[in-house]
Protein backbone atom coordinates (compact mmCIF):
# COMPACT_ATOMS: atom_id res chain seq x y z
CA UNK A 1 0.00 0.00 0.00
CA UNK A 2 2.80 2.56 1.11
CA UNK A 3 4.70 1.97 -2.45
CA UNK A 4 1.16 2.47 -4.59
CA UNK A 5 1.09 5.92 -2.27
CA UNK A 6 4.15 6.30 -3.01
CA UNK A 7 4.26 6.38 -6.94
CA UNK A 8 0.96 8.58 -6.93
CA UNK A 9 3.51 10.35 -4.85
CA UNK A 10 5.61 10.54 -7.88
CA UNK A 11 2.60 11.53 -9.98
CA UNK A 12 1.48 14.12 -7.87
CA UNK A 13 5.76 15.46 -8.68
CA UNK A 14 5.29 15.50 -11.63
CA UNK A 15 2.29 17.08 -12.26
CA UNK A 16 3.51 20.12 -9.56
CA UNK A 17 6.84 20.36 -11.78
CA UNK A 18 4.64 20.45 -15.49
CA UNK A 19 1.88 22.73 -13.87
CA UNK A 20 4.49 25.65 -12.41
CA UNK A 21 7.70 24.72 -14.05
CA UNK A 22 9.61 24.19 -10.60
CA UNK A 23 9.65 23.88 -6.97
CA UNK A 24 7.97 20.24 -6.92
CA UNK A 25 10.92 18.56 -6.60
CA UNK A 26 11.23 19.30 -3.40
CA UNK A 27 8.36 17.42 -1.67
CA UNK A 28 10.66 14.59 -3.03
CA UNK A 29 12.53 13.62 -0.23
CA UNK A 30 9.76 14.41 2.42
CA UNK A 31 7.85 11.38 0.29
CA UNK A 32 10.69 8.96 0.46
CA UNK A 33 11.56 9.19 4.05
CA UNK A 34 8.00 10.00 5.90
CA UNK A 35 5.81 7.75 3.54
CA UNK A 36 8.23 5.10 2.53
CA UNK A 37 10.99 5.11 5.54
CA UNK A 38 13.76 6.11 3.39
CA UNK A 39 16.99 6.78 5.09
CA UNK A 40 17.13 10.61 4.97
CA UNK A 41 20.84 10.09 3.19
CA UNK A 42 19.45 7.92 0.89
CA UNK A 43 16.28 9.64 0.35
CA UNK A 44 18.55 12.82 -0.85
CA UNK A 45 20.84 10.36 -3.07
CA UNK A 46 17.66 9.22 -4.79
CA UNK A 47 16.17 13.04 -5.06
CA UNK A 48 18.82 13.78 -6.59
CA UNK A 49 18.16 11.28 -9.69
CA UNK A 50 14.46 12.20 -10.01
CA UNK A 51 15.28 15.61 -10.24
CA UNK A 52 18.08 14.96 -12.61
CA UNK A 53 16.51 12.76 -14.89
CA UNK A 54 13.07 15.08 -14.85
CA UNK A 55 15.25 18.40 -15.33
CA UNK A 56 16.40 16.66 -18.68
CA UNK A 57 12.86 16.24 -20.15
CA UNK A 58 12.36 19.83 -18.99
CA UNK A 59 15.50 21.02 -20.69
CA UNK A 60 13.96 19.31 -23.91
CA UNK A 61 10.64 20.99 -23.85
CA UNK A 62 12.01 24.25 -23.02
CA UNK A 63 14.72 24.13 -25.98
CA UNK A 64 11.64 23.65 -28.36
CA UNK A 65 10.20 26.67 -26.69
CA UNK A 66 13.44 28.60 -27.14
CA UNK A 67 13.79 29.59 -23.59
CA UNK A 68 16.98 27.85 -23.06
CA UNK A 69 19.96 29.82 -23.15
CA UNK A 70 22.93 26.93 -22.78
CA UNK A 71 26.01 29.22 -22.96
CA UNK A 72 24.72 30.75 -19.96
CA UNK A 73 24.13 27.92 -18.15
CA UNK A 74 27.40 26.02 -18.81
CA UNK A 75 28.98 28.62 -17.05
CA UNK A 76 27.17 27.54 -13.92
CA UNK A 77 27.69 24.05 -14.47
CA UNK A 78 30.76 23.54 -14.39
CA UNK A 79 31.36 24.89 -9.97
CA UNK A 80 28.32 23.98 -9.23
CA UNK A 81 28.92 20.08 -10.16
CA UNK A 82 31.80 20.18 -8.79
CA UNK A 83 30.47 21.58 -5.54
CA UNK A 84 27.42 18.58 -5.74
CA UNK A 85 30.00 15.74 -6.56
CA UNK A 86 32.10 16.72 -2.86
CA UNK A 87 29.33 16.94 -0.72
CA UNK A 88 27.70 13.73 -1.83
CA UNK A 89 30.69 12.14 -2.17
CA UNK A 90 33.14 13.26 0.38
CA UNK A 91 30.69 15.32 2.94
CA UNK A 92 27.69 13.76 3.41
CA UNK A 93 29.36 10.14 4.06
CA UNK A 94 31.44 11.81 6.40
CA UNK A 95 28.92 13.60 8.52
CA UNK A 96 29.51 11.82 11.97
CA UNK A 97 25.95 9.57 13.37
CA UNK A 98 25.73 12.04 16.07
CA UNK A 99 26.65 15.83 15.59
CA UNK A 100 26.36 17.34 18.88
CA UNK A 101 24.53 16.50 22.25
CA UNK A 102 23.19 19.03 24.74
CA UNK A 103 21.86 17.16 27.89
CA UNK A 104 19.59 14.84 26.79
CA UNK A 105 19.06 16.40 23.38
CA UNK A 106 20.98 15.11 20.74
CA UNK A 107 21.31 16.44 17.07
CA UNK A 108 21.91 13.09 14.78
CA UNK A 109 22.99 13.64 11.18
CA UNK A 110 19.39 12.33 9.86
CA UNK A 111 18.11 15.23 11.92
CA UNK A 112 20.62 17.40 11.14
CA UNK A 113 20.02 16.68 7.48
CA UNK A 114 15.95 17.13 7.76
CA UNK A 115 16.16 20.52 9.63
CA UNK A 116 18.51 22.21 7.46
CA UNK A 117 16.25 20.48 4.24
CA UNK A 118 13.12 22.08 6.22
CA UNK A 119 14.95 25.74 6.43
CA UNK A 120 15.30 25.21 2.63
CA UNK A 121 12.02 24.60 1.97
CA UNK A 122 10.93 27.50 3.86
CA UNK A 123 12.99 29.66 1.54
CA UNK A 124 11.78 28.27 -1.26
CA UNK A 125 8.11 28.60 0.07
CA UNK A 126 8.80 32.23 0.83
CA UNK A 127 10.26 32.18 -3.11
CA UNK A 128 7.29 30.72 -4.63
CA UNK A 129 4.49 32.96 -2.69
CA UNK A 130 6.42 36.27 -3.17
CA UNK A 131 7.07 35.39 -6.99
CA UNK A 132 10.03 37.34 -8.60
CA UNK A 133 8.54 39.76 -10.94
CA UNK A 134 10.35 42.32 -9.65
CA UNK A 135 14.05 40.25 -10.29
CA UNK A 136 14.07 41.85 -14.25
CA UNK A 137 14.21 45.68 -12.84
CA UNK A 138 17.31 44.51 -10.48
CA UNK A 139 18.74 43.18 -13.84
CA UNK A 140 21.47 45.26 -15.06
CA UNK A 141 22.07 43.44 -17.79
CA UNK A 142 25.65 43.67 -16.90
CA UNK A 143 28.42 40.76 -16.86
CA UNK A 144 29.90 39.84 -13.80
CA UNK A 145 33.09 38.33 -13.51
CA UNK A 146 33.66 34.69 -13.59
CA UNK A 147 35.31 33.77 -10.27
CA UNK A 148 31.81 35.83 -8.68
CA UNK A 149 29.83 33.21 -10.81
CA UNK A 150 32.33 30.05 -9.80
CA UNK A 151 31.62 30.97 -6.07
CA UNK A 152 28.44 31.32 -6.62
CA UNK A 153 28.01 28.13 -8.00
CA UNK A 154 29.82 26.62 -5.56
CA UNK A 155 27.24 28.10 -2.93
CA UNK A 156 24.12 26.59 -4.56
CA UNK A 157 26.06 23.38 -5.31
CA UNK A 158 26.98 23.01 -2.36
CA UNK A 159 23.32 23.39 -0.77
CA UNK A 160 21.81 21.38 -3.87
CA UNK A 161 23.89 18.31 -2.77
CA UNK A 162 23.30 18.51 1.00
CA UNK A 163 19.23 18.60 0.58
CA UNK A 164 18.49 16.38 -2.65
CA UNK A 165 16.50 18.87 -4.58
CA UNK A 166 17.12 20.97 -7.77
CA UNK A 167 17.71 24.58 -6.05
CA UNK A 168 15.30 26.36 -9.18
CA UNK A 169 14.56 28.92 -6.64
CA UNK A 170 18.27 29.91 -6.16
CA UNK A 171 19.09 29.56 -9.92
CA UNK A 172 16.82 31.54 -11.04
CA UNK A 173 17.79 34.49 -9.79
CA UNK A 174 21.23 34.11 -10.03
CA UNK A 175 20.79 33.91 -13.66
CA UNK A 176 18.41 37.12 -14.32
CA UNK A 177 20.64 39.38 -12.19
CA UNK A 178 24.13 37.77 -12.61
CA UNK A 179 23.76 36.27 -15.77
CA UNK A 180 21.10 38.81 -17.44
CA UNK A 181 18.87 36.25 -18.94
CA UNK A 182 15.00 37.17 -18.91
CA UNK A 183 12.64 35.01 -16.60
CA UNK A 184 11.57 32.83 -19.17
CA UNK A 185 15.14 32.03 -20.51
CA UNK A 186 16.39 32.20 -16.66
CA UNK A 187 13.80 29.45 -15.81
CA UNK A 188 14.73 27.05 -18.85
CA UNK A 189 18.27 27.52 -18.40
CA UNK A 190 18.39 27.04 -14.64
CA UNK A 191 17.46 23.12 -16.27
CA UNK A 192 20.52 22.58 -17.64
CA UNK A 193 22.34 23.40 -14.83
CA UNK A 194 19.97 21.02 -11.96
CA UNK A 195 19.97 18.50 -14.79
CA UNK A 196 23.92 18.08 -14.43
CA UNK A 197 24.07 18.66 -11.13
CA UNK A 198 21.74 16.31 -9.71
CA UNK A 199 23.18 13.32 -12.20
CA UNK A 200 26.94 13.83 -11.49
CA UNK A 201 26.26 14.35 -7.47
CA UNK A 202 23.96 11.40 -8.10
CA UNK A 203 27.25 9.61 -9.17
CA UNK A 204 28.73 10.19 -5.83
CA UNK A 205 26.16 8.04 -4.11
CA UNK A 206 26.74 5.35 -6.30
CA UNK A 207 29.99 4.97 -4.81
CA UNK A 208 29.22 5.11 -1.14
CA UNK A 209 25.36 3.59 -1.12
CA UNK A 210 23.30 0.20 -2.26
CA UNK A 211 20.56 1.78 -4.93
CA UNK A 212 17.56 0.04 -5.71
CA UNK A 213 17.51 0.23 -9.32
CA UNK A 214 14.08 -1.35 -10.17
CA UNK A 215 12.06 1.34 -7.57
CA UNK A 216 13.85 4.33 -8.76
CA UNK A 217 13.84 4.08 -12.67
CA UNK A 218 10.25 3.38 -11.68
CA UNK A 219 9.32 6.19 -9.58
CA UNK A 220 11.51 8.39 -11.80
CA UNK A 221 9.48 7.64 -14.89
CA UNK A 222 6.05 7.72 -13.22
CA UNK A 223 7.67 11.50 -12.17
CA UNK A 224 8.30 11.89 -15.93
CA UNK A 225 4.89 11.29 -17.03
CA UNK A 226 3.32 13.55 -14.54
CA UNK A 227 5.39 16.36 -15.78
CA UNK A 228 4.35 15.44 -19.24
CA UNK A 229 0.78 15.27 -18.18
CA UNK A 230 1.45 18.64 -16.09
CA UNK A 231 2.75 19.95 -19.28
CA UNK A 232 -0.71 19.43 -20.86
CA UNK A 233 -2.64 20.59 -18.44
CA UNK A 234 -1.20 23.61 -17.76
CA UNK A 235 -2.53 25.60 -20.90
CA UNK A 236 -6.01 25.85 -19.20
CA UNK A 237 -4.39 26.79 -15.54
CA UNK A 238 -3.26 29.72 -14.26
CA UNK A 239 0.01 29.51 -12.99
CA UNK A 240 0.74 32.17 -10.68
CA UNK A 241 -1.98 31.39 -8.30
CA UNK A 242 -1.11 27.52 -8.66
CA UNK A 243 2.59 28.83 -7.49
CA UNK A 244 1.34 30.55 -4.90
CA UNK A 245 -1.03 28.38 -2.88
CA UNK A 246 1.45 25.52 -3.82
CA UNK A 247 4.27 27.94 -2.13
CA UNK A 248 2.19 28.10 1.00
CA UNK A 249 1.73 24.04 1.09
CA UNK A 250 6.15 24.20 0.98
CA UNK A 251 5.82 26.19 3.69
CA UNK A 252 3.31 24.27 5.63
CA UNK A 253 5.19 21.55 5.05
CA UNK A 254 8.35 22.87 6.42
CA UNK A 255 7.48 23.32 9.29
CA UNK A 256 6.19 20.27 9.71
CA UNK A 257 9.09 18.59 8.92
CA UNK A 258 10.91 21.16 11.59
CA UNK A 259 8.44 20.40 14.69
CA UNK A 260 8.46 16.91 13.73
CA UNK A 261 12.54 16.69 13.99
CA UNK A 262 12.92 18.23 16.73
CA UNK A 263 10.23 16.72 18.84
CA UNK A 264 11.68 13.53 17.63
Amino acid sequence: MEDILGYLGALVIGLVLGLIGGGGSILTVPLLVYLLGYNPVVATAYSLFVVGSSSVVGVIQKHRKKQVDFKTGFTFVFPSFIAVYMSRRFLVPYIPDEVFSLGSFVLTKEMAIMVFFSLVMFLASISMIRGRKNLEDENQQKSQPYYKTFIQGLFIGLVTGLIGAGGGFLYVPALVIWGGLSMKKAVGTSLIIIAFNSLIGFTGDIQTLEIDWGFLLTFSAITIIGILLGGYFSKYISNKKLKKSFGWFVMLMAIYILIREISA
